[in-house]
């Protein structure tokens, strides 16, 4: 079958682009035949403030990419969608609703004349603008099939549109890889927050609970910048504890990060999927999250982690004293496994593909 990809591959960066590529393998190994039409110029910058880009590709780039999309350029949009119009399956990679006109200018050019399933990481963003419900469900209303990562997601997109849902969790594509250090030795008291920092993944949660004797590391891009962060953490007297690493982590980086911290923390206020329990897990890290989206499970309360209801920063206090507790985080760390990814691409594949 002749499948086109529509999303971000290298040199964007992140867990969108990670998947879009891994995809493109998976199904090319499959036998398909599979081209990635990918991004020129994803964003204008101020709707993505965050680094865009990278310089060394996070695993193998896919070899058959065409970067001609350009936000700047609704003549691309069209052709883009006129070259689908010979394949069998065209893919939308949903991330935001920003991507929507570029898409609808893709289907106009297409002139239904191939199957689309737009694929969304996210039916509609966690912190969400006047505009993106009506973008999304024009999207959703155009298109043959959708695919969501939770049932919770699902059915939001069943509430916008007609169009068939199916479901399948989203599958490991871990930008790296442990690279043969252990975690660390011992006890170090000191936890990690990875990644992009947003207000719906609970930084402030963390800090107004970090229990005294226990040091962290914010490591990630700050969207909304560092001021806000760092006042909180001058008001809690907890800078002397703390430190903030801004700006995105390389994958050559990560392993150093997660080998000095006891666990990885996420106390997301909300979430859908997440590769970070399936990252901390790849580095051998137990992983202290919150009841929320496909976190909850991904970790096997008081085996591989600990569970947390969201929203409160007594509770995870309470059950950061727990994790500390004589001899729980090496019993904690002896019960991490790293994730067999296979299984759950073959039903990710499955469902993309029925």
């Amino acid at each position: 079958m002749r499948i086109a990809i529509v999303g971000p591959t290298y040199p964007y960066k992140g867990g969108g682009a990670q998947h879009t590529t891994e995809l493109a393998h998976r199904l090319d190994a499959l036998g398909h035949d599979v081209v990635i039409e990918s991004w020129r110029a994803q964003y204008p910058a101020f709707l993505y403030p965050g680094q865009q880009t990278i310089d060394s590709p996070e695993g193998t780039p896919f070899r058959t990419v065409r970067r001609k999309l350009d936000w700047r350029r609704p003549d691309g949009w069209v052709r883009c969608g006129r070259r689908l119009r010979r394949t069998d399956l065209a893919v939308l990679t949903v991330l935001s609703p920003v991507q929507v006109p570029p898409y609808l200018g893709i289907l106009y050019g297409a002139a239904r004349s191939t199957p689309v399933l737009a694929l969304c990481h996210n039916v509609l963003p966690h912190e969400r603008k006047p505009y993106d419900t009506p973008l999304v469900r024009a999207l959703l209303r155009r298109v043959d099939r959708v695919l969501a990562h939770s049932e919770e997601q699902a059915a939001l997109a069943r509430s916008l549109a007609p169009a068939p849902v199916a479901v399948a969790g989203l599958p490991p594509h871990l930008p790296a890889r442990r690279d043969g250090r252990a975690a660390a030795d011992g006890v170090r008291r000191r936890l990690l927050f990875f990644g992009i920092v947003r207000p719906y993944k609970g930084l402030d949660l963390l800090l107004r609970a970090l229990p005294e004797g226990v040091s962290l590391t914010v490591a990630g891009e700050f969207w909304g910048g560092l001021d806000a962060t760092r006042d909180l953490v001058a008001e809690l007297g907890i800078a002397d504890r703390v430190e903030l690493r801004p700006g995105y982590v390389a994958a050559h980086e990560v392993p150093a990060l997660f080998a000095r911290a006891d666990a990885l923390v996420l106390p997301y206020r909300s979430a859908t999927a997440s590769q970070n329990v399936w990252l901390g897990h790849e580095h051998g890290v137990p992983v202290i999250a919150t009841r929320v989206g496909a976190l909850a499970d991904n970790v096997t309360d008081g085996v591989d982690g600990l569970l947390v209801e969201p929203g409160s920063a007594e509770a995870l206090r309470e059950a950061i004293g727990r994790f500390y507790a004589p001899g729980e985080p090496e019993r904690l760390r002896a019960g991490v496994k790293s994730v067999d990814p296979e299984p759950h691409w073959a039903a990710y594949l499955s469902a993309l593909l029925s």
